[in-house]
């Protein structure tokens, strides 16, 4: 799995994320979440359009960052899900929760 931070402007940042998002691989996102919310930039989009797996713990990775950001003022939007990623959103009922947009630029528009 492959992870990269980009700032945006406006106090964004980019986690984009490739490969397995599973149990080896889930402290890495959360820490990279938790990296921009500590740096002061606690509105994150996580860019999954190159996720091919995401399991439980991939979810509750996404979850916790979700939480430290929002504790921050902030909020994790996911941008660009694949069709298994909506699928494990869709049957954990979290679709709603963690919100998904086509691009960073939309994920925080009107934020």
């Amino acid at each position: 799995m492959d992870i990269s931070i980009i700032p945006h402007p406006q106090g964004v940042t980019e986690v984009t994320v490739s490969g397995r998002l599973n149990m080896v691989t889930a402290a890495r996102v959360r820490e990279a979440i938790q990296a921009a919310v500590g740096d002061n930039r606690p509105r994150v989009a996580v860019n999954l359009a190159k996720v091919v797996f995401l399991d439980s713990s991939g979810l509750g990775a996404l979850i916790a960052g979700m939480k430290t950001a929002r504790e921050a003022g902030g909020d994790v939007r996911l941008v660009a899900p694949t069709e298994q990623v909506e699928l494990v959103l869709e049957l954990t009922n979290m679709s709603g929760v963690l919100r998904s947009f086509d691009s960073v630029e939309s994920a925080y528009r009107d934020a």
